[in-house]
Protein backbone atom coordinates (compact mmCIF):
# COMPACT_ATOMS: atom_id res chain seq x y z
CA UNK A 1 0.00 0.00 0.00
CA UNK A 2 1.23 3.51 -0.84
CA UNK A 3 0.22 6.92 0.50
CA UNK A 4 -1.74 7.50 -2.72
CA UNK A 5 -3.91 4.50 -1.78
CA UNK A 6 -4.94 6.28 1.43
CA UNK A 7 -6.72 9.01 -0.53
CA UNK A 8 -4.15 11.78 -0.13
CA UNK A 9 -3.97 14.52 -2.73
CA UNK A 10 -1.00 14.57 -5.14
CA UNK A 11 0.42 17.63 -3.36
CA UNK A 12 0.55 15.88 0.00
CA UNK A 13 1.77 12.58 -1.47
CA UNK A 14 4.55 14.49 -3.20
CA UNK A 15 5.66 16.10 0.09
CA UNK A 16 5.65 12.70 1.80
CA UNK A 17 7.83 11.24 -0.96
CA UNK A 18 10.24 14.16 -0.67
CA UNK A 19 10.72 13.29 3.01
CA UNK A 20 11.76 9.80 1.94
CA UNK A 21 8.65 7.87 2.99
CA UNK A 22 7.09 5.40 0.57
CA UNK A 23 4.96 3.03 2.66
CA UNK A 24 2.53 4.16 5.38
CA UNK A 25 2.95 2.72 8.87
CA UNK A 26 0.15 0.70 10.50
CA UNK A 27 -1.15 3.69 12.47
CA UNK A 28 -1.19 5.78 9.29
CA UNK A 29 -3.01 3.09 7.31
CA UNK A 30 -5.65 2.81 10.03
CA UNK A 31 -6.11 6.46 11.01
CA UNK A 32 -5.74 8.55 7.84
CA UNK A 33 -8.86 7.21 6.03
CA UNK A 34 -10.90 7.60 9.22
CA UNK A 35 -9.82 11.22 9.72
CA UNK A 36 -10.52 12.03 6.07
CA UNK A 37 -14.00 10.54 6.51
CA UNK A 38 -14.68 12.90 9.41
CA UNK A 39 -14.60 10.30 12.19
CA UNK A 40 -13.47 11.02 15.72
CA UNK A 41 -10.42 8.86 16.40
CA UNK A 42 -8.96 7.31 19.55
CA UNK A 43 -5.53 6.03 18.52
CA UNK A 44 -3.09 4.18 20.71
CA UNK A 45 0.38 3.62 19.30
CA UNK A 46 3.81 3.40 20.83
CA UNK A 47 6.15 6.28 20.08
CA UNK A 48 8.03 6.23 16.80
CA UNK A 49 5.20 4.70 14.79
CA UNK A 50 4.47 7.76 12.66
CA UNK A 51 1.40 9.02 14.49
CA UNK A 52 2.20 12.70 13.83
CA UNK A 53 1.81 12.16 10.08
CA UNK A 54 -1.30 10.07 10.81
CA UNK A 55 -3.18 13.20 11.90
CA UNK A 56 -1.23 16.02 10.22
CA UNK A 57 -1.66 14.72 6.66
CA UNK A 58 -5.47 14.31 6.68
CA UNK A 59 -5.95 17.57 8.58
CA UNK A 60 -3.94 19.47 5.96
CA UNK A 61 -5.99 17.86 3.20
CA UNK A 62 -9.26 18.92 4.84
CA UNK A 63 -7.99 22.44 5.51
CA UNK A 64 -7.01 22.84 1.85
CA UNK A 65 -10.66 22.51 0.84
CA UNK A 66 -11.87 25.16 3.32
CA UNK A 67 -11.35 28.89 3.74
CA UNK A 68 -10.84 31.32 6.62
CA UNK A 69 -7.95 32.93 8.47
CA UNK A 70 -8.87 32.02 12.05
CA UNK A 71 -7.42 28.69 13.14
CA UNK A 72 -9.65 25.90 11.86
CA UNK A 73 -7.57 23.08 13.30
CA UNK A 74 -5.89 22.90 16.71
CA UNK A 75 -3.23 20.49 17.97
CA UNK A 76 -2.55 20.41 21.71
CA UNK A 77 0.75 18.95 22.93
CA UNK A 78 2.24 18.57 26.43
CA UNK A 79 5.68 20.09 25.76
CA UNK A 80 7.26 22.96 23.86
CA UNK A 81 9.60 20.64 21.97
CA UNK A 82 6.78 18.44 20.75
CA UNK A 83 4.73 21.49 19.72
CA UNK A 84 7.66 22.80 17.68
CA UNK A 85 8.20 19.42 16.04
CA UNK A 86 4.54 18.94 15.12
CA UNK A 87 4.47 22.42 13.58
CA UNK A 88 7.67 21.68 11.65
CA UNK A 89 6.15 18.45 10.32
CA UNK A 90 2.98 20.28 9.29
CA UNK A 91 5.01 22.88 7.35
CA UNK A 92 7.06 20.19 5.61
CA UNK A 93 4.04 18.08 4.63
CA UNK A 94 2.13 21.20 3.60
CA UNK A 95 4.89 22.77 1.50
CA UNK A 96 2.88 22.35 -1.73
CA UNK A 97 -0.44 23.66 -0.38
CA UNK A 98 -1.28 27.23 0.54
CA UNK A 99 -1.75 26.82 4.28
CA UNK A 100 -0.30 28.64 7.28
CA UNK A 101 0.80 26.83 10.45
CA UNK A 102 1.63 28.62 13.70
CA UNK A 103 3.00 27.33 16.98
CA UNK A 104 2.60 28.94 20.41
CA UNK A 105 4.04 27.81 23.74
CA UNK A 106 5.36 29.25 26.98
CA UNK A 107 8.92 29.85 28.03
CA UNK A 108 9.55 32.42 25.30
CA UNK A 109 8.35 35.94 24.59
CA UNK A 110 4.68 36.08 23.69
CA UNK A 111 4.97 39.20 21.51
CA UNK A 112 6.11 37.47 18.29
CA UNK A 113 3.39 34.85 18.77
CA UNK A 114 0.71 37.50 19.24
CA UNK A 115 1.89 39.36 16.14
CA UNK A 116 1.81 36.14 14.11
CA UNK A 117 -1.71 35.35 15.31
CA UNK A 118 -2.95 38.72 14.07
CA UNK A 119 -2.08 37.64 10.54
CA UNK A 120 -4.20 34.52 10.97
CA UNK A 121 -3.45 30.85 10.47
CA UNK A 122 -5.06 27.63 9.32
CA UNK A 123 -3.45 25.17 11.74
CA UNK A 124 -2.47 26.12 15.28
CA UNK A 125 -0.16 23.94 17.40
CA UNK A 126 0.00 24.88 21.07
CA UNK A 127 0.69 23.89 24.64
CA UNK A 128 -2.34 24.27 26.95
CA UNK A 129 -1.02 26.98 29.28
CA UNK A 130 -0.01 29.61 26.73
CA UNK A 131 -3.10 28.85 24.63
CA UNK A 132 -5.50 29.48 27.53
CA UNK A 133 -3.65 32.65 28.51
CA UNK A 134 -4.03 34.17 25.05
CA UNK A 135 -7.67 33.10 24.71
CA UNK A 136 -8.67 34.51 28.11
CA UNK A 137 -7.03 37.83 27.22
CA UNK A 138 -9.05 38.05 24.03
CA UNK A 139 -6.01 37.66 21.78
CA UNK A 140 -7.08 34.36 20.20
CA UNK A 141 -10.45 33.15 18.91
CA UNK A 142 -11.10 29.39 18.76
CA UNK A 143 -14.64 29.74 17.45
CA UNK A 144 -13.77 28.43 13.98
CA UNK A 145 -11.89 25.29 15.06
CA UNK A 146 -13.44 22.29 13.35
CA UNK A 147 -10.80 19.73 14.25
CA UNK A 148 -8.94 19.33 17.56
CA UNK A 149 -6.09 16.91 18.22
CA UNK A 150 -4.90 15.85 21.68
CA UNK A 151 -1.39 14.61 21.00
CA UNK A 152 0.45 12.59 23.67
CA UNK A 153 -2.79 12.73 25.64
CA UNK A 154 -1.53 10.39 28.36
CA UNK A 155 1.45 12.64 29.04
CA UNK A 156 -0.76 15.73 29.21
CA UNK A 157 -2.81 13.99 31.88
CA UNK A 158 0.34 12.90 33.73
CA UNK A 159 1.57 16.51 33.73
CA UNK A 160 -1.66 17.80 35.29
CA UNK A 161 -3.21 19.38 32.18
CA UNK A 162 -6.59 17.66 32.52
CA UNK A 163 -8.40 20.78 33.80
CA UNK A 164 -6.82 22.97 31.11
CA UNK A 165 -7.83 20.47 28.43
CA UNK A 166 -11.43 20.44 29.65
CA UNK A 167 -11.54 24.25 29.61
CA UNK A 168 -10.13 24.37 26.08
CA UNK A 169 -12.58 21.78 24.76
CA UNK A 170 -15.47 23.83 26.17
CA UNK A 171 -14.23 26.84 24.19
CA UNK A 172 -14.43 24.94 20.90
CA UNK A 173 -17.56 24.55 18.75
CA UNK A 174 -19.65 21.54 19.74
CA UNK A 175 -19.76 20.41 16.12
CA UNK A 176 -16.17 19.42 15.60
CA UNK A 177 -13.93 16.46 14.91
CA UNK A 178 -11.76 15.34 17.85
CA UNK A 179 -8.70 13.10 17.55
CA UNK A 180 -6.88 11.66 20.54
CA UNK A 181 -3.43 10.13 20.04
CA UNK A 182 -1.69 8.44 22.95
CA UNK A 183 1.14 6.02 23.61
CA UNK A 184 -1.02 4.13 26.11
CA UNK A 185 -4.69 3.40 26.75
CA UNK A 186 -4.93 4.08 30.47
CA UNK A 187 -8.20 4.23 32.38
CA UNK A 188 -7.93 8.04 32.54
CA UNK A 189 -7.47 8.23 28.78
CA UNK A 190 -10.55 6.10 28.19
CA UNK A 191 -12.57 8.27 30.59
CA UNK A 192 -11.49 11.46 28.80
CA UNK A 193 -12.29 9.87 25.45
CA UNK A 194 -15.75 8.90 26.64
CA UNK A 195 -16.49 12.54 27.50
CA UNK A 196 -14.84 14.15 24.48
CA UNK A 197 -15.23 11.82 21.49
CA UNK A 198 -18.35 10.81 19.58
CA UNK A 199 -18.47 7.19 18.43
CA UNK A 200 -14.73 7.21 17.83
CA UNK A 201 -12.81 4.94 15.53
CA UNK A 202 -10.57 3.04 17.96
CA UNK A 203 -7.12 2.22 16.61
CA UNK A 204 -4.48 0.35 18.60
CA UNK A 205 -1.52 -0.87 16.60
CA UNK A 206 0.60 -2.22 19.47
CA UNK A 207 -0.16 -4.14 22.66
CA UNK A 208 -0.95 -1.88 25.57
CA UNK A 209 2.23 -0.52 27.17
CA UNK A 210 4.37 -2.75 24.94
CA UNK A 211 7.96 -1.79 24.19
CA UNK A 212 9.04 -1.66 20.56
CA UNK A 213 10.04 -5.10 19.35
CA UNK A 214 13.15 -3.82 17.58
CA UNK A 215 14.65 -2.42 20.79
CA UNK A 216 17.41 -4.54 22.32
CA UNK A 217 16.94 -4.13 26.06
CA UNK A 218 19.27 -5.18 28.86
CA UNK A 219 20.20 -4.31 32.41
CA UNK A 220 23.50 -3.70 34.19
CA UNK A 221 23.38 -4.12 37.97
CA UNK A 222 25.89 -1.60 39.27
CA UNK A 223 26.47 0.46 42.44
CA UNK A 224 25.07 3.96 42.17
CA UNK A 225 28.51 5.53 42.65
CA UNK A 226 29.90 3.54 39.68
CA UNK A 227 27.18 4.41 37.18
CA UNK A 228 28.95 7.42 35.75
CA UNK A 229 32.16 5.47 35.14
CA UNK A 230 30.30 2.57 33.51
CA UNK A 231 28.40 4.97 31.26
CA UNK A 232 31.61 6.68 30.12
CA UNK A 233 33.11 3.25 29.41
CA UNK A 234 30.09 2.14 27.37
CA UNK A 235 30.17 5.34 25.30
CA UNK A 236 33.92 5.14 24.68
CA UNK A 237 34.27 1.40 24.10
CA UNK A 238 31.17 1.22 21.92
CA UNK A 239 32.17 4.34 19.98
CA UNK A 240 28.68 5.72 20.54
CA UNK A 241 28.03 8.95 18.69
CA UNK A 242 24.52 9.62 19.99
CA UNK A 243 22.89 8.55 23.27
CA UNK A 244 19.88 9.91 25.16
CA UNK A 245 20.37 9.51 28.92
CA UNK A 246 17.50 9.73 31.42
CA UNK A 247 17.70 10.92 35.01
CA UNK A 248 14.87 11.38 37.49
CA UNK A 249 15.58 14.97 38.53
CA UNK A 250 16.76 18.23 37.02
CA UNK A 251 19.70 18.58 39.40
CA UNK A 252 20.62 14.97 38.70
CA UNK A 253 20.72 15.77 35.00
CA UNK A 254 23.02 18.73 35.64
CA UNK A 255 25.35 16.69 37.87
CA UNK A 256 25.60 13.83 35.39
CA UNK A 257 26.25 16.23 32.51
CA UNK A 258 29.13 17.81 34.40
CA UNK A 259 30.54 14.36 35.25
CA UNK A 260 30.32 13.19 31.64
CA UNK A 261 32.10 16.30 30.40
CA UNK A 262 34.80 15.74 33.02
CA UNK A 263 35.12 12.19 31.67
CA UNK A 264 35.72 13.44 28.14
CA UNK A 265 32.18 12.98 26.77
CA UNK A 266 30.53 15.89 24.97
CA UNK A 267 27.23 16.30 26.80
CA UNK A 268 24.39 18.74 27.46
CA UNK A 269 21.35 18.69 29.75
CA UNK A 270 17.73 19.39 28.86
CA UNK A 271 15.05 19.90 31.54
CA UNK A 272 12.39 22.27 32.77
CA UNK A 273 14.78 24.69 34.48
CA UNK A 274 16.58 25.38 31.20
CA UNK A 275 15.40 28.29 29.09
CA UNK A 276 13.61 27.41 25.89
CA UNK A 277 16.55 28.75 23.89
CA UNK A 278 18.97 26.52 25.80
CA UNK A 279 16.74 23.49 25.34
CA UNK A 280 16.40 24.03 21.61
CA UNK A 281 20.14 24.66 21.26
CA UNK A 282 20.98 21.43 23.13
CA UNK A 283 18.53 19.46 20.99
CA UNK A 284 19.93 20.96 17.80
CA UNK A 285 23.51 20.18 18.85
CA UNK A 286 22.46 16.62 19.61
CA UNK A 287 20.73 16.11 16.28
CA UNK A 288 23.76 17.57 14.46
CA UNK A 289 26.15 15.28 16.40
CA UNK A 290 27.93 18.22 17.99
CA UNK A 291 27.36 16.53 21.35
CA UNK A 292 27.30 12.81 22.08
CA UNK A 293 25.09 12.56 25.18
CA UNK A 294 21.85 14.44 25.77
CA UNK A 295 20.92 14.11 29.45
CA UNK A 296 17.22 14.64 30.05
CA UNK A 297 14.41 14.30 32.53
CA UNK A 298 11.31 12.36 31.50
CA UNK A 299 9.12 15.44 31.13
CA UNK A 300 11.63 17.31 28.96
CA UNK A 301 12.28 14.35 26.69
CA UNK A 302 8.67 13.35 26.09
CA UNK A 303 7.85 13.83 22.41
CA UNK A 304 11.42 14.41 21.23
CA UNK A 305 11.64 13.22 17.64
CA UNK A 306 15.22 12.17 16.91
CA UNK A 307 15.44 10.06 13.80
CA UNK A 308 17.52 6.88 14.00
CA UNK A 309 18.57 7.44 17.61
CA UNK A 310 20.69 4.34 18.35
CA UNK A 311 20.97 4.33 22.15
CA UNK A 312 18.85 5.16 25.18
CA UNK A 313 20.23 4.79 28.71
CA UNK A 314 18.19 4.80 31.91
CA UNK A 315 20.83 6.21 34.25
CA UNK A 316 18.10 6.03 36.89
CA UNK A 317 14.94 3.98 36.56
CA UNK A 318 11.66 5.91 36.50
CA UNK A 319 9.32 5.79 39.48
CA UNK A 320 6.37 5.08 37.17
CA UNK A 321 6.86 1.87 35.16
CA UNK A 322 4.92 3.19 32.16
CA UNK A 323 7.55 5.89 31.79
CA UNK A 324 10.09 3.18 30.98
CA UNK A 325 8.12 2.38 27.82
CA UNK A 326 8.00 6.06 26.87
CA UNK A 327 11.72 6.51 27.49
CA UNK A 328 12.98 3.58 25.45
CA UNK A 329 10.51 4.44 22.71
CA UNK A 330 12.82 7.30 21.76
CA UNK A 331 14.91 4.70 19.88
CA UNK A 332 13.89 2.17 17.20
CA UNK A 333 11.58 4.73 15.58
CA UNK A 334 10.10 4.53 12.11
CA UNK A 335 11.38 1.04 11.38
CA UNK A 336 14.95 1.44 12.65
CA UNK A 337 16.51 -0.59 15.45
CA UNK A 338 18.08 0.54 18.71
CA UNK A 339 19.27 -0.42 22.17
CA UNK A 340 18.00 0.50 25.62
CA UNK A 341 20.30 0.04 28.60
CA UNK A 342 19.28 0.42 32.24
CA UNK A 343 21.83 0.98 34.99
CA UNK A 344 20.21 -0.46 38.11
CA UNK A 345 21.58 0.13 41.60
CA UNK A 346 20.50 -2.19 44.46
CA UNK A 347 17.89 0.27 45.86
CA UNK A 348 16.22 0.35 42.41
CA UNK A 349 15.45 -3.39 42.39
CA UNK A 350 11.75 -2.85 43.26
CA UNK A 351 11.41 -0.36 40.38
CA UNK A 352 12.89 -2.92 37.99
CA UNK A 353 10.39 -5.54 39.19
CA UNK A 354 7.51 -3.12 38.53
CA UNK A 355 8.78 -2.51 34.99
CA UNK A 356 9.15 -6.22 34.28
CA UNK A 357 5.66 -6.85 35.64
CA UNK A 358 4.29 -4.23 33.25
CA UNK A 359 6.18 -5.69 30.29
CA UNK A 360 5.22 -9.24 31.19
CA UNK A 361 8.78 -10.57 31.08
CA UNK A 362 12.17 -10.17 32.70
CA UNK A 363 14.79 -7.91 31.17
CA UNK A 364 18.04 -9.67 30.27
CA UNK A 365 20.94 -9.07 32.65
CA UNK A 366 24.22 -8.10 30.99
CA UNK A 367 27.65 -8.99 32.35
CA UNK A 368 29.53 -5.99 33.66
CA UNK A 369 32.55 -5.14 31.51
CA UNK A 370 35.90 -4.09 32.95
CA UNK A 371 35.82 -0.35 33.51
CA UNK A 372 37.88 2.15 35.43
CA UNK A 373 36.39 3.56 38.62
CA UNK A 374 37.53 7.13 39.17
CA UNK A 375 37.32 8.83 42.56
CA UNK A 376 34.44 11.29 42.91
CA UNK A 377 35.27 14.84 41.88
CA UNK A 378 35.17 17.50 44.58
CA UNK A 379 35.16 21.19 43.97
CA UNK A 380 37.29 21.70 47.09
CA UNK A 381 38.66 19.50 49.90
CA UNK A 382 36.38 19.28 52.91
CA UNK A 383 37.18 21.70 55.68
CA UNK A 384 38.53 20.29 58.96
CA UNK A 385 36.42 21.09 62.02
CA UNK A 386 38.14 23.25 64.60
CA UNK A 387 37.91 21.59 68.04
CA UNK A 388 36.73 23.63 70.97
CA UNK A 389 39.38 24.30 73.61
CA UNK A 390 39.59 26.22 76.83
CA UNK A 391 39.52 29.93 76.22
CA UNK A 392 39.05 29.58 72.46
CA UNK A 393 35.54 30.07 71.08
CA UNK A 394 34.25 27.37 68.69
CA UNK A 395 34.38 28.59 65.09
CA UNK A 396 31.54 27.49 62.80
CA UNK A 397 32.80 25.56 59.76
CA UNK A 398 31.05 25.75 56.39
CA UNK A 399 31.82 22.87 54.08
CA UNK A 400 32.25 23.47 50.37
CA UNK A 401 29.03 23.08 48.42
CA UNK A 402 28.58 22.04 44.75
CA UNK A 403 28.73 24.88 42.27
CA UNK A 404 25.47 26.61 41.48
CA UNK A 405 25.29 29.25 38.78
CA UNK A 406 29.09 29.42 38.57
CA UNK A 407 29.90 30.32 42.18
CA UNK A 408 30.14 28.82 45.65
CA UNK A 409 27.71 30.02 48.33
CA UNK A 410 29.40 32.04 51.01
CA UNK A 411 28.90 31.27 54.74
CA UNK A 412 26.79 34.38 55.12
CA UNK A 413 24.46 33.47 52.25
CA UNK A 414 24.46 29.69 52.78
CA UNK A 415 20.90 28.37 52.91
CA UNK A 416 19.34 24.96 52.73
CA UNK A 417 18.04 24.17 49.27
CA UNK A 418 14.69 22.51 48.86
CA UNK A 419 12.10 22.08 46.18
CA UNK A 420 10.11 19.51 44.29
CA UNK A 421 11.97 17.80 41.47
CA UNK A 422 10.49 16.57 38.24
Amino acid sequence: MSFNDLGLTPELARAVAEKGYTTPTPIQRAAIPGVLAGRDVLAGAQTGTGKTAAFVLPILQKLATQSGRLPRALVLTPTRELAAQVAESAREYGRHVNLRTLVIFGGVSEKPQIEALRSGCDLLVATPGRLLDLVERGLLDLGQVRCCVLDEADRMLDMGFIHAIRRILKLLPRERQTLMFSATYSADIRALAARSLREPLAVEVAPRNAAAERIEQHVYRVPQEHKRDLLVHLIDSGNWHQVLVFTRTKHGANRLTQALVAGGVRAAAIHGNKSQAARMRALSDFKQNRITALVATEVAARGLDIRELPHVVNFELPNVPEDYVHRIGRTARAGSSGSAISLVAPPEAPLLKDIERLLGHSLPLATLPRYTVNPPRRSAPPATPVPASAGVPRIPVYRAQPRRHGRHPSPRSHRAQSGKER
